[in-house]
C-alpha cells in the first residue's frame, strides 16, 4: 500500500465560530504524520480567514475563497486545491475526538477502502435539543442507525459531514454533484458503479453540533424525504422498499388519529408504544429532558421526511415532472 498523506477539506458558509472549534479540536489531534488542512470559503460574507489566522503555528492550513456554489462543488474544489491523496471531508458544525485521524490511519493501513464514512456523536457540552435531534439521526429506532454506527443491511452510504475519499476515486467519479442535500448518497452509488467500495469505520467517529431548532429540523429532514425520490430516478438499482416506511408511519398515523376520534384506539395505542420506547432508550442514555425531546425529533424526523418524500414522488413518480423544475431550490447552479 502506498503512502497515505491527508488533507482534512472543510467548506464554510458564515460560520466562523463553527470553523475555530472545529480547528481547535483538530490542533489537539494526536497523530505524529504531516497533513493538511483545506478550508474552503464558499462566497460567505462572514469571513473565516482571521480564526484561519490563528491557528497557523499549530495546524497546515490552506484557505481559499470562491464564489458560492453550494457545499458538494466546494468540497470539490478544495480536493482540487489539496496536496493529499487521501481526503477527510468534514461539516463545519462537526468537532474531532482526539484520536479521530489516528483512528482512521490504523482502519486504512490495516482494510485499505477508497471511501468510508464515520458516525455522528453528541458530546457531552450539547444542548438537550442537540442532543435529542443527534438520538433521532443516530438511534436504530429512527432511521436504523446510519448515521449512529449501526450495523447496514446492504452497502455502506458514507455521509459528507464525516467521510473519507481517496483521490483516485475522486478524480473517477468526479466528486459530489449540484444537488444538495442528497450530494453523497449521490457520490456512493456513483462510486459503487465505478467499482468503489464503501464502508463504516466505527471508530472514527465526529461530535455533530448542528446549530438548528425544530423548525429547521423539519425542514432539513422534509428536504431529505423529497431527495430520496429524485435519486430513485437516477439510481434506479438501489430502489428499497424501506424508503416508503416513514411515508406509510405518517399515513397511518393520520388514520389512526381519525380511527380514535371513532372508538378505535388500537392504531393509536401502537405509537404511543413507539413513542414510549424512544423514551425510555433516550433518556436512559440522555437523561429524562432528551428523552422527551427525542420524541419529539423522531415525529419531526419520519413526519417531516415522509411527507418530503410522498411530495416528491407525486410530482416526478406520478407526474412525471422534471426534478430540477419541480424542486429547483434543491439543485445549486
Amino acid at each position: 500500500m502506498n503512502v497515505i498523506n491527508y488533507s482534512i477539506i472543510i467548506p464554510v458558509f458564515n460560520r466562523p465560530d463553527e470553523i475555530e472549534k472545529l480547528l481547535d479540536s483538530i490542533s489537539v489531534l494526536n497523530f505524529d504524520n504531516e497533513f493538511e488542512v483545506v478550508i474552503v470559503e464558499d462566497g460567505s460574507t462572514l469571513s473565516s480567514e482571521s480564526v484561519c489566522s490563528r491557528f497557523r503555528e499549530s495546524v497546515n492550513i490552506n484557505y481559499l475563497f470562491k464564489p458560492n456554489s453550494g457545499p458538494g462543488d466546494s468540497r470539490n474544489y478544495g480536493m482540487h486545491h489539496a496536496i493529499g491523496n487521501y481526503f477527510l471531508v468534514l461539516d463545519s458544525d462537526c468537532i474531532l475526538p482526539e484520536d479521530y485521524l489516528q483512528n482512521v490511519d490504523r482502519y486504512l493501513r490495516q482494510n485499505y477502502v477508497d471511501c468510508f464514512g464515520g458516525p455522528d456523536a453528541a458530546h457531552a457540552t450539547f444542548t438537550d435539543l442537540q442532543k435529542s435531534i443527534n438520538y433521532s439521526m443516530t438511534s436504530f429506532l429512527t432511521t436504523g442507525g446510519i448515521r449512529g454506527g449501526g450495523e447496514q443491511l446492504g452497502k455502506f452510504q458514507p455521509r459528507s459531514f464525516n467521510m473519507g475519499i481517496s483521490k483516485k476515486a475522486f478524480i473517477a467519479t468526479g466528486g459530489f454533484g449540484k444537488i444538495h442535500p442528497g450530494e453523497d448518497p449521490d457520490l456512493s452509488i456513483r462510486l459503487w458503479n465505478k467499482g468503489f467500495k464503501t464502508v463504516l469505520i466505527k471508530d472514527a467517529y465526529v461530535y455533530h453540533e448542528r446549530r438548528i431548532s425544530w423548525k429547521l429540523f423539519y425542514k432539513q429532514v422534509n428536504k431529505f424525504g423529497k431527495v430520496r425520490v429524485v435519486l430513485n430516478k437516477w439510481h434506479p438499482e438501489t430502489r428499497k422498499i424501506t424508503y416508503w416506511f416513514p411515508t406509510l408511519f405518517s399515513l397511518f398515523f393520520i388514520v389512526s388519529l381519525i380511527l380514535s376520534t371513532l372508538g378505535y384506539g388500537f392504531p393509536i395505542l401502537l405509537y404511543l408504544i413507539y413513542v414510549l420506547a424512544i423514551f425510555i432508550h433516550a433518556g436512559i442514555k440522555n437523561g429524562l429532558k432528551v428523552g422527551l425531546g427525542a420524541i419529539v425529533a423522531a415525529m419531526i424526523q419520519l413526519l417531516g421526511y415522509g411527507t418530503g418524500f410522498l411530495h416528491s414522488w407525486l410530482k416526478i413518480k406520478l407526474l412525471g415532472q422534471d426534478e430540477k423544475k419541480a424542486f429547483p431550490k434543491l439543485f445549486f447552479k
